[in-house]
């Protein structure tokens, strides 16, 4: 019951995801004493900010990158996760197994759920054992006639010392992890990087860290109700050069009968005039139809689905 608990603890609770911006920070808000000496040259395209910012910590320089997923300057220990798309406060690594980002908020029930499976798999494999054993002198008999004997014992005893060597592992190298203050991410990514590691605090103060450090509140309310930001929209009006009006007709498809609606001839007008005001547009690889071959607006308003399409062939053929 324990573990089941701390599994539901370690997947379903946030692992310290940081909220993203809604815009990026402005130049103006970043400190220059704390940009990093190559920012000229490592500028975002996008945005113009630098790429990375110097941290100190413990007297020793940490740079911080800036994140253009997420709109922000990462915090220490903090990384993009690319399967959750979201960045995680001491991003320790992304765990198939429970289908969560192990970070600040949930690495302590994450551990405690490793080393609780670990000692659970010794005890039923120790147990295991034991019954094998008293199967053997009760009956004074070999190990595999005990096995015969009890078979559900003997492949508890097989599975749990194969499932030992996973978790068991698994604990062992968090242990090393927490006794030296690292996370997975950065002991795979700076193994050979000599640096001093500016979060050790000693083997007792690292172990007070994880386990009797305060879990700090979510930043999220996943509750809330989403809503739409300025900032998300497209901006139509700086990409063609001009304003389009919010009266323009939209009535091109009927999405519940999944037919094309008709579009009256004064409509067909307004809608020849709003477009043209824009310009000519390029086509960008479309494949071309019969009507393309004519000037730009010799085209007759049955192509598009209006409702005087006979009476304006019948004039188009005519003048013919």
């Amino acid at each position: 019951m324990q573990i089941i608990i701390l599994l539901l603890l370690t997947s379903g609770g946030d692992p310290g995801i940081i909220p993203r911006n809604p815009h990026p920070p402005e130049i103006d808000d970043c400190d220059i004493s704390s940009l990093s000496t190559d920012w000229a040259g490592s500028q975002s395209s996008a945005t113009g900010l630098p790429l990375t910012k110097n941290v100190t910590i413990n007297g020793i320089v940490v740079k911080v990158k800036y994140c253009q997923t997420c709109m922000l300057y990462r915090p220490p220990r903090c990384s993009h996760c690319s399967i959750c798309n979201n960045c995680v406060e001491r991003f320790d690594h992304h765990c198939p197994w429970v289908g969560q980002c192990i970070g600040k908020r949930n690495y302590r029930y994450f551990f405690m759920f490793v080393s609780s499976t670990t000692l659970l798999c010794l005890y039923v494999l120790v147990l295991c054992l034991i019954n094998v054993k008293s199967v053997m002198d009760k009956n004074n008999c070999g190990v595999w006639k005990a096995v015969e004997k009890s078979p559900i014992s003997g492949i508890l005893i097989i599975y749990t010392f194969v499932v030992c060597w996973f978790v068991g592992g698994l604990t062992t190298f968090h242990l090393y992890l927490i006794a030296t203050n690292q996370t997975t991410y950065e002991n795979f990514r700076y193994q050979y990087d000599r640096k001093m590691n500016p979060y050790n605090l000693g083997f007792i103060r690292n172990f007070k860290e994880v386990f009797c450090a305060k879990i700090p509140n979510s930043r999220n309310n996943f509750r809330a109700i989403a809503k739409i930001d300025s900032y998300a929209s497209i901006d139509v009006s700086s990409y063609l050069g001009q304003t389009i009006s919010s009266e323009m007709p939209n009535r091109a498809f009927d999405t519940e009968s999944g037919k094309r609606q008709t579009v009256d001839a004064d409509e067909f007008e307004d809608i020849r005039k709003q477009v043209g005001s824009f310009g000519g547009l390029e086509r960008c690889g479309t494949q071309r139809h019969d009507w393309d071959q004519r000037s730009n607006w010799d085209i007759m308003p049955c192509d598009i689905g209006t409702e005087p399409c006979v009476k304006h062939r019948e004039k188009i053929n005519v003048e013919h």
